[in-house]
């Protein structure tokens, strides 16, 4: 069983096939693909993207999308579809769960048209309508590049790229990308799409203003501030691994992400885990991991060297990234007192401040009580405050009360027949 249809989880369900397992891909979008992938057509996709689709659509993989898991125990998941609720049994478990954004609250950040950097991405993949629209960019990392790339290629005008992160910190990010030839020439490719597009370092919100819908950001650049006319704002303050799953399963978490051995496998036998919930680390790195989890759960104990060798080398370029574009503790001032912090509850950074620890925020001010239980106060509070949300709760997502009810319903493998219902 495979748990994610992106890059990971495709390579993954794949590699597995491939060696005589009996596979199923499960993924809580229509399609596979993930985030990377997204919105792809046959003509647009890259010849390593086409070969992958081409192998999982000739495997014998059985897809169950859109589906959510909620529930996951030994041997036993539980997913919710828009029509039923389906059980799935499996003896190995695959997880490719990706990422999801880290938002940081700034004055103006519930405005509309403020976007995730990642989230206009996916939008633009969807059909969003942004030609002529002037549009900032802000936040850290490689991904600002590739949204900003996005953008132009959708008729849309960059107004701006704020990185947050050094000139040095930059360049010497740079440097070290001649080791890594592969990232180096995407690295290129994306500073020739982006000739001409203002791309500040230094640099990050201070607010989003405007009525309705944001109309000028407000930035500090280099210790000044300079306002900029837009019609989206897109921000992204690195990515967050989903480690929901994992850490339901009891498999070890560090430093917020699945620990794993050379093999893929978590701390819990019979449970592997690639791409992102192990490290951020990319398209390349994704595929990598998959493929040797993929082997390993198929009974492969061997994995082969040069897998063994590339994930290696695109691990060298992840820690220096990660070095480049660590967050500044600046950044931890752009919320004012009125900021809102928690979304969904209304809840303050100034009501935030006053407590310790995010348990007791969360029984004073039901800070992360809300439907998306902590995804998007959880890592800002943790950047802000240093807390640790770890308050992870069954079920794992909103569902029917049908589909609580079955998972009290046969609980004993013994007594099934099949494998899904």
């Amino acid at each position: 069983m495979v748990v994610g249809g992106g890059p990971a989880g495709i390579a993954a369900a794949s590699v597995a096939a491939r060696g005589g397992a009996s596979v199923a891909l499960l993924d809580d979008n229509p399609g596979l693909g993930g985030q990377i992938w997204r919105g792809q057509d046959r003509v647009s996709r890259s010849a390593t993207t086409a070969s992958w689709f081409e192998e999982i659509n000739r495997s014998n993989v059985n897809w169950i999308c859109p589906a959510q898991v909620f529930h996951v125990e030994t041997g036993r998941l539980l997913a919710e579809s828009p029509e039923e609720t389906q059980e799935i049994l499996f003896e190995k478990l695959i997880l490719a769960t990706g990422a999801r954004e880290r938002f940081l609250p700034f004055c103006g950040w519930t405005l509309g048209n403020v976007l995730g950097a990642g989230g206009l991405q996916a939008l633009l993949k969807s059909g969003l309508e942004v030609r002529g629209k002037r549009i900032a960019i802000a936040g850290t990392g490689p991904l600002l590049l590739a949204v900003a790339a996005c953008v132009r290629e959708h008729g849309g005008e960059v107004v701006c790229i704020a990185e947050q992160t050094t000139h040095i910190k930059f360049a010497t990010f740079g440097m070290s990308m001649l080791l890594a030839p592969g990232k180096f020439r995407e690295t290129l490719r994306l500073g020739w799409e982006l000739k001409g597009v203002p791309h500040w370092r230094n640099c990050w919100p201070v607010a989003a203003l405007g009525k309705e819908r944001v109309e000028r950001v407000r930035l500090s650049h280099g210790g000044r501030i300079k306002e900029i006319a837009c019609d989206y704002f897109a921000c992204g303050f690195h990515l967050i691994p989903n480690t929901e799953l994992a850490e339901y399963l009891g498999c070890t978490i560090q430093e917020g992400f699945v620990v794993v051995d050379e093999q893929q496998q978590t701390s819990v036998p019979g449970i592997y885990a690639a791409g992102e919930p192990t490290g951020i680390g990319g398209l390349e790195l994704a595929l990598i991991e998959g493929q040797i989890a993929g082997q390993a759960a198929a009974g492969k104990t061997v994995v082969h060297q040069k897998l063994l060798k590339a994930r290696a080398a695109s691990q060298i370029a992840v820690r220096a990234m990660e070095k480049a574009f660590a967050l500044r503790a600046e950044l931890r001032n752009m919320a004012d007192a009125d900021t809102l912090v928690c979304r969904c509850e209304d809840v303050s950074f100034e009501r935030l401040r006053g407590h310790v620890s995010w348990r007791e925020a969360k029984l004073q001010t039901r800070c992360g009580m809300g439907p998306c239980q902590g995804k998007l106060c959880g890592p800002a509070t943790e950047f802000l405050f240093g807390w640790d949300a770890d308050s992870l709760r069954p079920p794992l997502f909103p569902v029917r009360c049908s589909s609580l009810a079955a998972i009290f319903v046969n609980t004993d493998p013994g007594a099934r027949k099949g494998g899904t219902q």
